[in-house]
């Protein structure tokens, strides 16, 4: 069999060579390593079997005969999935689960920002001023969960283990979850949205979710309630969070997901009061790509000899 062409469409690459190394995957493989802005030559095209990348520009992936497989970086893939000619038969994995701790800590870092007066007291002492404030207990607090996938469920063990009361949706509602209270199913959201003290988005981008969360859902929240978006940014309709946070329906909101990125410095969402804009912090962390790579040489263990893939996109749900 002749070894297949991997095409390492990405800015770092040395962890992934050095994942595939320490599977003693090198000499089954050519691997070629391409920066992100160039584009591959023709014989590239002609011969690359398997793609790790954050995405390809629409007209490239027909013209490659022999792809078989891609791998995405990120654990979305809207942006693969948005492509016109993305050919039916390649295999689509993502890094699903390889930020399962990073993002449930960001997250209560996000909680923590909200309950405990720290940023206050920072500004206080800058100005070398005694002030004495309240912090909110996170004890007894309603968490509902949107989403509760992989980091869904590890963000409710942590959230529980600070006696927190967790709730939240999923398609599959039969299974329990450790540290989740009640799981309702997607249609439910709305009793999700009325018990919740603070309510997470890990929703992915699909036509489902479009918009998901608008004026009538944020009316179902409590007026003390605050919205965290780690999920996807489509899945809020920008204009209705505006006014529900300017006109106290919700507390407000802490978002790290947006539709443009990075965010326009003409955006309302900097101006307005009551929403904390992150710069897509969820996921990241040092050594990340280490840990995708591992993840990718696993699965490259697997398309070599035949085995199904790990983290296989399904089409039809978007993630």
């Amino acid at each position: 069999m002749t070894a297949p062409r991997i095409l390492m469409w990405a800015d770092a690459t040395e962890p992934y060579e050095a994942a595939i190394a320490e599977a003693g995957l090198a000499g089954r493989v050519h691997l070629t390593a391409l920066a992100r802005k160039d584009s591959p030559s023709p014989e590239l095209l002609a011969e690359t079997e398997v793609i790790l990348g954050w995405g390809a520009p629409a007209g490239v992936l027909p013209k490659m005969p022999k792809l078989r497989w891609i791998q995405s970086l990120t654990a979305g893939v809207e942006g693969w999935l948005a492509l016109p000619d993305l050919p039916e038969g390649v295999a689509l994995t993502c890094a699903r689960g390889t930020h399962r701790h990073s993002m449930p800590e960001n997250i209560l870092g996000a909680i923590f920002h909200i309950a405990k007066p720290y940023h206050a007291i920072e500004g206080d002492n800058a100005e070398h001023r005694w002030t004495r404030r309240m912090a909110m207990p996170l004890t007894g607090k309603t968490l509902g969960i949107l989403g509760l996938g992989e980091i869904g469920g590890e963000l409710a063990r942590k959230a529980a283990g600070l006696d927190m009361r967790v709730i939240g949706t999923r398609r599959k509602t039969g299974t329990a979850i450790p540290g989740v209270a009640e799981i309702f199913a997607p249609e439910d959201t709305d009793k999700v949205l009325a018990q919740s003290d603070f309510v997470v988005c890990l929703l992915p981008a699909t036509p489902d979710t479009e918009n998901f969360l608008d004026a009538s859902r944020f009316a179902k929240m409590k007026p003390t309630a605050w919205l965290i978006n780690f999920g996807r940014g489509a899945v809020i309709r920008d204009g209705d969070l505006i006014a529900a946070v300017t006109g106290k329906v919700i507390a407000g909101a802490i978002l790290d997901v947006f539709r443009k990125e990075p965010l326009p410095p003409e955006d309302p969402f900097w101006s307005t009061p009551g929403i904390l804009v992150l710069p897509h912090i969820g996921g990241g962390f040092p050594g990340r790509d280490k840990v995708v790579g591992a993840l990718f040489a696993e699965n490259l263990g697997r398309f070599l000899a035949g085995h199904p893939l790990r983290e296989l996109v399904d089409r039809k749900l978007g993630y």
